[in-house]
């Protein structure tokens, strides 16, 4: 078959206002897979220019494909654009057979289906297995009652959803399709050759805000040094030179993570690693944190969510201040630069509630910080938690964790909103803060904070250009149960998990040495 993959333009400020692009993993993924099973597929990437949808969907037609596929990492701020895109796709070829994946429609697959016809399947979940077996059974005119983890309106238009899909139990077992991209076009960190990858899936933790940990159902990862030798394969033949993990939480076994370690550092290929992990993750490994930078790891960013361990108990993180606190302090010993992440809006939070934030993050003492807006997913516990509360922006575009969705009872908009700009002001402005951008001994670190100082203060302007110019709220918004719908965190796994009999051979550390060892799945 002829299939298309489009990346939507993105709306997002991260998305517009860095002039580096990386390549959308999600789409490539399931793109090798296609490829492999027989199909002719390619890549049309919106997000470069960004296009015009005009010349998105001109560009998408040429060669009359049989499917097209949308999909985007940001998929609840990128819904509009991909519901925009499809209907343009439908009036100039109504025969063209679009489908959509992606986190958000996964859970909302019902209510896009009442709502537009412009899409004909949605795929729920992980789509790799997936996407090969509905091609097949589109071309070979199959039901598509077959398919498990999609979602379509049956004869009588009534939106149907098939029987959950299995979790991929062996992550190697299916290919990136790298070829779909030019790398030369990509790039992340100050104009470094990047992709995006991923080590593992999901997440152990059980934080009730997540909108990640649901979907992929399990935490599961590949296998460490077939994972090391494709980024060895990246940089000597597309001289990629940084990777960007995706992973909620790639440290979550210390021995997989060891082996993985170990395994890059065997490469000897200078490419360095950015990703996110969790504090208490750092404070486990202190004793192999020189590893981690060995292995070319070079910043972590921390998902701390707040200061406050009320919030963090509300939350159910898992974590403490104090791990927040000593991972900070570890990563800096080891040369290991520290981005801690502080979501405002959990609670009904007061000036002095942000007052106290504030010094608490100046205590931590984090090269550099990313102030967000809660932005509640009508899959996770949180939402249920909040579901009364009122929205203020009902905006879709702007539910990018970087715009106030909520509406606070102790605290204007512009209260709020000016709070966190002046808190992000003055925490990477402290003397410290500026010494090490100017004066880090490290020439690659600092580098990377200048990069991310000169993209923070971009974004950081239209922000505030937003807020007070071309961003709407609502006074008095319905609550976010009206807004979206009843929770749906029952719903939370995606997938059916799939327990594998055999997890593929890992070098297992023992005694400094290193042997192959089979591990039952457990």
């Amino acid at each position: 078959m002829n299939i298309v993959l489009i990346n939507p333009p993105h709306t997002a400020i991260g998305s517009r206002v860095p002039d580096d692009h990386l390549p959308p993993l999600g789409l490539l993924a399931i793109g090798g897979p296609l490829i492999d099973a027989g199909h002719a597929v390619r890549l049309v990437d919106a997000e470069f220019g960004p296009m015009p949808r005009e010349d998105l969907v001109r560009g998408a037609l040429i060669g009359d494909p049989d499917f097209v596929l949308i999909g985007h990492s940001g998929s609840t701020s990128a819904h509009p654009t991909s519901v925009a895109i499809a209907r343009m796709i439908k009036a100039e070829s109504p025969g063209t057979i679009v489908i959509y994946g992606g986190v958000f429609p996964t859970y909302h697959w019902h209510d896009i289906l009442n709502a537009t016809d412009a899409f004909n399947v949605i795929v729920r979940g992980e789509g790799e297995a997936t996407i090969v077996a509905l091609a097949e059974a589109l071309e070979m005119r199959r039901p598509l009652a077959g398919v498990a983890g999609i979602a379509y309106r049956d004869d009588l238009g009534r939106p149907f959803a098939t029987q959950p899909a299995m979790t991929i139990a062996e992550l190697d077992a299916w290919r990136v399709g790298w070829e779909l991209i030019d790398h030369r076009r990509y790039s992340y960190w100050g104009g470094k050759r990047a992709v995006v990858m991923q080590f593992s899936r999901g997440c152990p933790h059980l934080c009730n805000y997540c909108g990640q940990r649901g979907f992929w159902t399990r935490w599961r990862h590949r296998d460490p040094v077939s994972f090391a030798k494709e980024i060895a394969w990246l940089y000597r033949t597309q001289g990629i030179e940084l990777i960007n993990l995706a992973d909620e939480n790639p440290t979550s076994s210390k021995k997989a993570w060891r082996a993985f370690l170990d395994a890059m550092i065997a490469e000897n290929v200078p490419v360095l690693i950015v990703g996110s992990t969790r504090a208490d993750d750092i404070v486990r490994d202190a004793d192999i944190l020189h590893l981690y930078r060995k292995a070319g790891v070079i910043r972590w960013l921390l998902g701390m969510e707040n200061t406050d361990e009320e919030t963090l108990s509300l939350i159910r993180k898992g974590g403490s201040t104090k791990s927040d606190r000593e991972a900070i302090r570890l990563l800096r010993k080891h040369g290991i630069l520290s981005m801690a992440t502080w979501v405002a809006g959990f609670e009904d939070e007061g000036l002095r509630d942000l007052w106290r934030g504030f010094r608490q993050l100046i205590a931590y003492d984090p090269d550099q910080i990313q102030a967000l807006y809660v932005t509640p997913h009508r899959w996770t516990p949180f939402f249920r938690i909040a579901k009364d509360r009122k929205v203020i922006q009902q905006d879709v575009r702007l539910w990018d964790y970087k715009h106030q969705v909520l509406k606070m009872t102790r605290l204007k908009p512009w209260m709020l909103f000016f709070s966190v700009k002046l808190i992000e002001l003055a925490v990477q402005s402290r003397p410290k803060a500026l010494a090490r951008i100017l004066f880090h001994p490290d020439p690659e670190q600092r580098h990377s904070m200048r990069w991310y100082t000169q993209m923070g203060r971009r974004v950081w302007f239209c922000e505030v250009w937003g807020f007070l110019v071309s961003d709407r709220r609502v006074t008095d918004g319905p609550t976010l149960a009206e807004f979206w719908g009843a929770p749906q965190d029952a719903e939370e796994e995606s997938m059916i998990f799939s327990r594998a009999a055999w997890k593929p051979a890992i070098p297992a550390v023992e005694g400094g040495s290193i042997r192959e060892e089979k591990k039952l799945a457990g």
